[in-house]
């Protein structure tokens, strides 16, 4: 499915329409549709750990949220080999607005959240 960039991607300002595909539970692609070369891994953090923050205003205006809105929120993985080795970036989740197909990426305070890692093993998550 198609989403409008309402607010941008971090050093990819560009890219204004993205395709966001379910994998599975866990992951999911962006790709920009007008440049193919721009894709991204996603995460979807829930089943990994406890991820709770506020969506700032300026993010819940662009993106039209309400109270009852469907909302889906992803973090940007590094894909490394072996595949344990990924990075997940938790201080700049990308929010989506399902009602209206509009994404736009939020970067936290790292000191208002502290367990928030930029660049995060994903071993860390793994069972053993």
């Amino acid at each position: 499915m198609s989403y409008e960039v309402k607010g941008p991607i971090l050093g990819f300002e560009d890219t204004k329409k993205v395709d966001i595909v379910q994998i599975d539970e866990l992951f999911a692609t962006m790709k920009d549709v007008d440049n193919e070369a721009i894709s991204f891994t996603l995460v979807n953090p829930y089943p990994l750990r406890e991820y709770s923050f506020d969506i700032p205003a300026a993010v819940r205006a662009l993106l039209d949220l309400k109270e009852d809105s469907n909302v889906r929120v992803y973090n940007i993985v590094v894909i490394q080999k072996p595949l344990e080795e990924s990075r997940i970036n938790f201080l700049a989740p990308i929010i989506i607005n399902e009602d209206n197909q509009t994404v736009a990426q939020v970067v936290l305070d790292p000191k208002e959240n502290p367990d928030f890692g930029i660049a995060t093993p994903i071993k860390e998550f793994i069972k053993e």
